[in-house]
């Protein structure tokens, strides 16, 4: 059954005149090579792959194939570097080159917020106004602790493990690379990092941004690549760390690679979050609160909150007001300043949200689209809710990664704590209420490593990041994300 929108009407009459974003600042090469040691060079094997905008499929660039001869070269590179120069160095000093790059990034911060639009299809406000400054905040935060990790651990010998082999997602490129990096380099560590294949420009831009501040040839590396490119990083023997942000199968390959080695590692990996109203919370706060976690980052977002649950109550005028506001929201062109809603990221993924709208369907789902027109070209998907879900369907138990809402009801707050821990996922969560002892008792009752409450979607550097269950292990942020990088043992003091 679909529920169709005709008694709602939005024909205001006006429409927001376009404000695109200028790209005549940036510069994007026809082709790329890989970065290592300080350097770009070609791939061994000579292969390229094609990277291109989602929002129009036009070609922006030729992004070089590392095979595993070029992987052993970016891993020894690194290794070269973190002995013989990067652990060498006193912290005060590497401190120093971090925040040189959180400044670079800053005064670059427009190039990397249109090409990671470019790239990935968000919408450039995103980009512009939450992954760039988040980018830079993270690596001032990591240049602070370079020179005192014996006051973020006290009692305890740290040291460097030595190189770490780090894995990134299509979905916040920069950001990522980001929180993995920069505590990587403040512990002492050198790097060689695989961006994801189909956002790799704004990793290749960094490198650029490497060699402007002079940091060390081969402390970070860059590979870029497909799934066997990151293989080959994961099973290296001279890679003492693996960092990995992606998918929950693919962390359950890496782990079963690593089984038995020397490496330590970090997962962040899938969730399916909840995002519980009740009847007391402000319902158009709420509103407002559910769409930043769902709609404006297209779903693309680990912790999206992309379940939705709300006090029966309050359920039918919560839903309506839903309705309205997803009307409202404009989709289109990623660089328009006035664009909600950006495009998918890839055709690959538009596939796979498509394929769960129609499960939802043939379970019985009531399901509700924006009429936003969609563009010829490009891959788009509308804004889309599910009612009259249950427990066992699909969409309620399984990652979508798109811009799909699952919506249930509840009629008490044991009721809600229950449904909302009753998945795979542990990665995050929402209470919306205006009381604060249900805050406290709601949340810390929930299996989730990040819950948000009254608001949703927001970070800091200084607050660890991570799940439980099929969502992850490790924390990646705050003093918790120093941990995973560093070996400790009790100094003889302590």
């Amino acid at each position: 059954m679909t529920e169709t929108h005709s008694s709602l009407n939005f024909d205001t009459g006006w429409q927001y005149a376009p404000a695109p974003e200028s790209t005549e600042h940036i510069q994007i090469d026809k082709q790329y090579k890989l970065f290592i040691n300080g350097e770009f060079s070609a791939p061994q094997q000579g292969k390229y792959f094609t990277t291109s905008n989602p929002a129009t499929e036009e070609k922006l660039s030729r992004i070089a194939q590392a095979g595993k001869s070029d992987v052993n070269r970016a891993v020894r590179a690194a290794r070269n570097a973190y002995e013989q120069t990067w652990s060498k160095m006193p912290s005060k000093e590497r401190a120093k080159y971090i925040f040189r790059i959180a400044r670079a990034i800053q005064e670059r911060a427009r190039e990397f917020s249109v090409i990671e639009t470019l790239d990935g299809g968000k919408p450039i406000r995103e980009s512009r106004d939450i992954d760039i400054p988040l980018a830079a905040a993270h690596f001032f935060y990591y240049a602070g602790w370079a020179d005192k990790l014996k006051y973020a651990f006290p009692g305890a010998q740290v040291k460097p493990l030595g190189v770490a082999g780090q894995i990134i997602p299509w979905n916040f490129p920069l950001l990522m690379a980001a929180w993995k990096i920069a505590p990587a380099l403040a512990c002492g560590n050198t790097v060689v990092i695989k961006p994801a294949e189909t956002t790799s420009l704004s990793a290749l831009k960094l490198a650029e941004l490497f060699q402007d501040i002079d940091l060390p040839p081969g402390v970070v590396n860059i590979v870029t690549g497909d799934s066997s490119t990151g293989a080959a990083l994961v099973e290296h023997p001279d890679v003492d760390k693996i960092a990995f942000t992606g998918s929950t199968s693919v962390g359950k390959q890496i782990m079963h690679s690593i089984a038995g080695s020397h490496k330590k590692y970090s997962l962040e990996l899938g969730g399916k979050a909840a995002n519980i109203v009740f009847a007391d919370a402000p319902i158009d706060q709420a509103v407002e609160g559910i769409v930043n976690a769902i709609f404006f980052n297209q779903g693309h977002v680990c912790c999206a909150g992309s379940r939705l649950l709300v006090q029966e109550s309050v359920a039918e005028e919560l839903c309506f007001k839903l309705r309205e506001r997803m009307q409202t929201l404009i989709l289109g062109d990623p660089l328009d300043k006035n664009t909600d809603i950006g495009a998918i990221n890839s055709k690959v993924q538009l596939d796979k949200i498509q394929s769960y709208i129609n499960i939802g369907i043939d379970e019985g789902g009531q399901i509700y689209q924006s009429s936003a027109k969609l563009p010829n070209k490009g891959y788009w998907c509308p804004p889309t809710i599910f009612t009259g879900m249950a427990q066992s369907n699909r969409l309620v138990q399984e990652e979508i990664f798109g811009p799909v809402l699952a919506i249930q009801s509840f009629r008490t707050a044991s009721e809600a704590i229950d449904k909302a821990n009753n998945t795979a996922y542990g990665l995050s969560g929402g209470v919306w209420t205006d009381k604060g002892s249900k805050i406290f008792k709601v949340t810390s009752a929930l299996r989730a490593g990040v819950i948000w409450a009254n608001t949703f979607n927001k970070f800091d550097p200084a607050s660890p990041f991570g799940g439980y269950k099929e969502s992850g292990m490790g924390r990646e942020g705050g003093i918790q994300g120093l941990s995973t990088y560093l070996s400790m043992e009790l100094s003889n003091d302590a």
